[in-house]
Protein backbone atom coordinates (compact mmCIF):
# COMPACT_ATOMS: atom_id res chain seq x y z
CA UNK A 1 0.00 0.00 0.00
CA UNK A 2 1.36 3.44 -0.90
CA UNK A 3 1.16 6.35 1.51
CA UNK A 4 3.38 8.54 3.65
CA UNK A 5 4.57 7.14 6.97
CA UNK A 6 4.18 9.35 10.04
CA UNK A 7 6.17 8.22 13.07
CA UNK A 8 4.05 8.86 16.19
CA UNK A 9 6.52 7.29 18.61
CA UNK A 10 8.53 9.18 21.19
CA UNK A 11 12.31 8.83 20.94
CA UNK A 12 13.55 6.65 23.80
CA UNK A 13 16.44 8.61 25.25
CA UNK A 14 18.12 9.73 28.47
CA UNK A 15 15.93 12.39 30.06
CA UNK A 16 12.72 10.96 28.59
CA UNK A 17 9.90 12.09 30.91
CA UNK A 18 8.38 9.13 32.79
CA UNK A 19 5.56 8.64 35.26
CA UNK A 20 6.66 10.15 38.61
CA UNK A 21 8.65 7.53 40.51
CA UNK A 22 8.92 5.14 37.54
CA UNK A 23 12.17 3.87 36.03
CA UNK A 24 14.22 6.38 34.03
CA UNK A 25 15.46 5.39 30.59
CA UNK A 26 19.10 4.39 30.36
CA UNK A 27 21.41 2.98 27.69
CA UNK A 28 24.89 1.71 28.56
CA UNK A 29 27.53 0.07 26.38
CA UNK A 30 28.38 -3.42 27.56
CA UNK A 31 30.74 -4.04 24.63
CA UNK A 32 32.38 -1.32 22.53
CA UNK A 33 34.07 -1.29 19.16
CA UNK A 34 37.80 -1.48 19.86
CA UNK A 35 40.75 -3.72 19.09
CA UNK A 36 39.65 -7.26 19.93
CA UNK A 37 35.90 -6.39 19.90
CA UNK A 38 34.18 -6.08 16.51
CA UNK A 39 30.78 -4.77 17.70
CA UNK A 40 28.89 -2.33 19.89
CA UNK A 41 26.34 -3.96 22.24
CA UNK A 42 24.24 -2.07 24.77
CA UNK A 43 22.12 -2.68 27.85
CA UNK A 44 18.74 -0.96 28.19
CA UNK A 45 17.08 0.12 31.43
CA UNK A 46 13.51 1.32 31.03
CA UNK A 47 9.95 1.10 32.26
CA UNK A 48 7.49 -1.00 30.32
CA UNK A 49 5.52 2.27 30.04
CA UNK A 50 8.35 4.29 28.47
CA UNK A 51 7.37 6.59 25.61
CA UNK A 52 4.73 5.27 23.20
CA UNK A 53 3.52 2.01 24.68
CA UNK A 54 0.71 -0.52 24.79
CA UNK A 55 -0.95 -1.48 28.07
CA UNK A 56 -1.57 -5.18 28.58
CA UNK A 57 -4.67 -6.25 30.54
CA UNK A 58 -2.20 -7.37 33.25
CA UNK A 59 -1.51 -3.68 33.94
CA UNK A 60 -4.95 -3.14 35.50
CA UNK A 61 -6.29 -6.68 36.04
CA UNK A 62 -4.56 -9.16 38.36
CA UNK A 63 -5.32 -12.15 36.13
CA UNK A 64 -5.13 -10.24 32.85
CA UNK A 65 -3.12 -11.30 29.81
CA UNK A 66 0.52 -10.26 29.66
CA UNK A 67 2.10 -8.52 26.69
CA UNK A 68 3.25 -11.80 25.11
CA UNK A 69 -0.33 -13.11 25.07
CA UNK A 70 -2.23 -10.19 23.55
CA UNK A 71 -3.50 -10.34 19.98
CA UNK A 72 -1.67 -8.16 17.45
CA UNK A 73 -4.83 -7.54 15.44
CA UNK A 74 -6.01 -4.39 17.28
CA UNK A 75 -2.68 -2.64 16.70
CA UNK A 76 -2.75 -2.83 12.91
CA UNK A 77 -5.52 -1.46 10.68
CA UNK A 78 -7.74 1.54 9.89
CA UNK A 79 -7.69 4.30 12.51
CA UNK A 80 -9.29 7.71 12.96
CA UNK A 81 -7.41 10.52 14.70
CA UNK A 82 -9.55 13.12 16.48
CA UNK A 83 -8.18 16.47 17.63
CA UNK A 84 -9.71 17.03 21.07
CA UNK A 85 -7.09 19.49 22.33
CA UNK A 86 -9.85 22.05 23.00
CA UNK A 87 -11.02 19.85 25.88
CA UNK A 88 -8.18 21.10 28.10
CA UNK A 89 -7.71 18.64 30.97
CA UNK A 90 -11.27 17.36 31.36
CA UNK A 91 -12.77 14.02 30.42
CA UNK A 92 -13.43 13.60 26.69
CA UNK A 93 -16.98 12.66 25.70
CA UNK A 94 -18.70 11.45 22.53
CA UNK A 95 -19.82 14.95 21.57
CA UNK A 96 -16.16 16.08 21.51
CA UNK A 97 -15.38 13.88 18.50
CA UNK A 98 -15.95 16.36 15.69
CA UNK A 99 -17.74 14.78 12.74
CA UNK A 100 -18.18 11.48 14.53
CA UNK A 101 -16.68 8.08 13.83
CA UNK A 102 -16.24 7.16 10.17
CA UNK A 103 -17.92 3.91 9.02
CA UNK A 104 -15.80 0.78 9.35
CA UNK A 105 -13.03 2.34 11.45
CA UNK A 106 -12.09 0.03 14.29
CA UNK A 107 -9.46 2.17 16.03
CA UNK A 108 -9.52 5.68 17.52
CA UNK A 109 -6.65 7.94 18.58
CA UNK A 110 -7.29 11.11 20.60
CA UNK A 111 -4.95 14.07 20.10
CA UNK A 112 -5.25 15.91 23.42
CA UNK A 113 -2.22 18.25 23.19
CA UNK A 114 -2.00 21.17 20.77
CA UNK A 115 1.77 20.59 20.99
CA UNK A 116 3.19 17.39 22.45
CA UNK A 117 5.18 18.03 25.68
CA UNK A 118 8.18 15.89 24.75
CA UNK A 119 10.58 17.34 27.32
CA UNK A 120 8.33 17.73 30.39
CA UNK A 121 5.96 15.48 32.29
CA UNK A 122 2.36 16.78 32.10
CA UNK A 123 0.73 16.29 35.50
CA UNK A 124 -2.71 17.17 34.13
CA UNK A 125 -4.10 15.99 30.81
CA UNK A 126 -7.38 15.16 29.09
CA UNK A 127 -8.60 11.58 29.33
CA UNK A 128 -11.51 9.67 27.75
CA UNK A 129 -14.68 9.43 29.77
CA UNK A 130 -15.75 5.81 30.37
CA UNK A 131 -19.00 6.59 28.52
CA UNK A 132 -16.94 7.44 25.42
CA UNK A 133 -15.11 4.12 25.61
CA UNK A 134 -18.42 2.29 25.97
CA UNK A 135 -19.85 4.12 22.94
CA UNK A 136 -16.76 3.38 20.84
CA UNK A 137 -16.86 -0.28 21.83
CA UNK A 138 -20.53 -0.45 20.85
CA UNK A 139 -19.53 0.95 17.43
CA UNK A 140 -16.98 -1.81 16.94
CA UNK A 141 -13.81 0.03 18.01
CA UNK A 142 -11.12 -2.38 19.24
CA UNK A 143 -8.37 0.08 20.24
CA UNK A 144 -8.16 3.51 21.82
CA UNK A 145 -4.95 5.54 21.71
CA UNK A 146 -3.93 8.82 23.34
CA UNK A 147 -0.97 11.16 23.30
CA UNK A 148 -1.39 11.60 27.05
CA UNK A 149 0.58 9.40 29.48
CA UNK A 150 -2.59 7.52 30.44
CA UNK A 151 -6.27 7.15 29.62
CA UNK A 152 -6.97 7.99 33.29
CA UNK A 153 -5.80 11.04 35.27
CA UNK A 154 -2.47 10.79 37.09
CA UNK A 155 -4.21 10.95 40.47
CA UNK A 156 -6.85 8.31 39.67
CA UNK A 157 -6.90 5.27 41.96
CA UNK A 158 -9.93 3.45 40.51
CA UNK A 159 -8.96 3.79 36.80
CA UNK A 160 -12.51 3.95 35.37
CA UNK A 161 -11.35 4.33 31.75
CA UNK A 162 -8.98 1.38 32.00
CA UNK A 163 -11.74 -0.78 33.43
CA UNK A 164 -14.19 0.35 30.75
CA UNK A 165 -11.57 -0.88 28.25
CA UNK A 166 -11.28 -4.15 30.19
CA UNK A 167 -15.02 -4.75 30.06
CA UNK A 168 -15.06 -4.02 26.33
CA UNK A 169 -11.99 -6.15 25.54
CA UNK A 170 -10.27 -3.22 23.82
CA UNK A 171 -6.56 -2.44 23.47
CA UNK A 172 -4.77 0.70 24.68
CA UNK A 173 -1.96 2.84 23.28
CA UNK A 174 -0.58 5.71 25.37
CA UNK A 175 2.17 8.30 25.04
CA UNK A 176 1.81 8.81 21.28
CA UNK A 177 3.42 11.88 19.68
CA UNK A 178 0.87 13.36 17.28
CA UNK A 179 2.29 16.74 16.25
CA UNK A 180 2.64 15.60 12.63
CA UNK A 181 -0.71 13.79 12.51
CA UNK A 182 -3.71 16.05 11.89
CA UNK A 183 -7.22 14.73 12.47
CA UNK A 184 -8.31 12.26 9.83
CA UNK A 185 -8.19 8.67 8.63
CA UNK A 186 -5.00 6.58 8.49
CA UNK A 187 -3.67 3.06 8.72
CA UNK A 188 -2.18 2.29 12.15
CA UNK A 189 0.87 0.05 12.49
CA UNK A 190 1.90 -0.26 16.16
CA UNK A 191 2.59 -3.84 17.32
CA UNK A 192 3.97 -4.00 20.86
CA UNK A 193 7.08 -5.94 21.86
CA UNK A 194 6.35 -9.56 22.80
CA UNK A 195 7.52 -9.64 26.44
CA UNK A 196 6.48 -12.51 28.69
CA UNK A 197 5.11 -11.36 32.04
CA UNK A 198 5.05 -7.68 31.03
CA UNK A 199 2.20 -5.37 31.98
CA UNK A 200 3.00 -3.08 29.02
CA UNK A 201 5.52 -2.76 26.21
CA UNK A 202 7.03 0.01 24.07
CA UNK A 203 5.81 0.29 20.49
CA UNK A 204 7.16 1.87 17.31
CA UNK A 205 3.87 3.45 16.35
CA UNK A 206 3.37 4.58 12.76
CA UNK A 207 0.47 6.10 10.83
CA UNK A 208 0.26 5.57 7.07
CA UNK A 209 -1.65 8.16 5.09
CA UNK A 210 -4.41 6.79 2.86
CA UNK A 211 -4.67 7.39 -0.92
Amino acid sequence: MSGRLIDISQTLRPGLPVWPGDTAFGLDRTWALEPGCPVNVSRLTLSTHSGAHADAPLHYQADGADMAAVSLAPYIGPVQVFDVSACGTRRIRVQDLAGGLAPGVGRVILKTFARFPKDVWPTEFATPDPSLIEALAAAGVVLIGVDAPSIDPETSKDLPAHHAVRRAGMAILEGLALDEAPAGLYELIAPPLKIEGADAAPVRAVLRTLP
